[in-house]
């Protein structure tokens, strides 16, 4: 048995729960949609991705020279 669970305001892909033993009914399927989606949603809530930061060094740093031209040939050894 599966059920696919898409909701209608997002592009997301279905979700699709299979019963391995047993048999469940619409009413437990409800129940465990419920629950992960209320636990996915404080999760997602509570996540909170950290800052880089960023010293005065990496701030105030510059580069030594421009990068070298790879394009053009030198000297005598140009062939």
């Amino acid at each position: 048995m599966s059920v696919q669970d898409q909701p209608d305001d997002s592009a997301a892909a279905p979700v699709d729960f299979q019963v391995l033993r047993g048999a469940a009914s619409e009413e437990e399927f409800g129940a465990l949609i419920a629950v992960l989606s209320e636990a996915f949603t404080a999760e997602e809530a509570e996540a909170v991705a950290a800052e880089p930061r960023v010293s005065a060094w990496t701030r105030t740093q510059r580069p030594l020279r421009r990068p070298l031209r790879r394009d053009i040939p030198w000297g005598r050894f140009s062939g």
